[in-house]
Parts: structure tokens; C-alpha cells; sequence
């Protein structure tokens, strides 16, 4: 099981980003690796479409799953969050340093 999901916000923590925060655009399960925005850009040469201009575009690159942590929405601190069985029986996220429950 993976702990971050779209929508989180991650912080880099490995890489020449290193320090960097955004939120979770896509995750690629099958390569291991996370799409962050605002995070990892680079420069992409695109032929001209019918719909879109060509030139040079900058985007998001992905990075490596491992080399981000989720950050806890309530105390804004990186963490590797530990999985608790509620009370009906479903996993949840649950910070380690401030006990709170982050939300699926």
C-alpha cells in the first residue's frame, strides 16, 4: 500500500529539488514514481497541432515515489504516516508525530 494518494501534499525530499512542496497531480503505480505540481519542470519541444501552438513548453517530470513524504495537514510536518483499523473495520492514515487522522 502506497501512503500518498492524489490531492496530498508531499514535500521533496531527495534530489535537486530538495525542500520543495506541492500537491499530488497523478501517481504512476506501475513505474513508481509521482507527478508533483509545480515541481520537477522542464522544457518540452512541441510540434504545432490544430488545437495547441508549437514552441517550448515547460511542465512537470516525474519523480521517484521514494523521494517524497507526505506532510500532515494539521501539524505541516513531513511524515510516514502509520495505518490504523477504524472502528468499522477500514485503514486509515494516521500521523506519527501528532496522532491525527489524515483524510483519504
Amino acid at each position: 500500500m502506497s501512503f500518498i494518494l492524489k490531492k496530498d501534499t508531499v514535500v521533496v525530499i531527495a534530489g535537486k529539488n530538495k525542500g520543495k512542496q506541492g500537491e499530488v497531480i497523478e501517481i504512476l503505480r506501475n513505474k513508481d514514481r509521482v507527478l508533483v505540481s509545480k515541481v520537477n519542470m522542464v522544457k518540452r519541444h512541441a510540434r504545432p497541432t490544430q488545437t495547441q501552438p508549437g514552441g517550448i513548453r515547460e511542465q512537470e517530470a516525474s519523480l521517484h515515489i521514494s523521494n517524497v513524504m507526505l506532510v500532515c495537514p494539521k501539524c505541516k510536518k513531513p511524515t510516514r504516516p502509520k495505518v490504523d483499523f477504524l472502528a468499522d473495520g477500514t485503514k486509515a492514515r494516521v500521523c506519527r508525530i501528532c496522532s491525527e487522522m489524515i483524510v483519504l
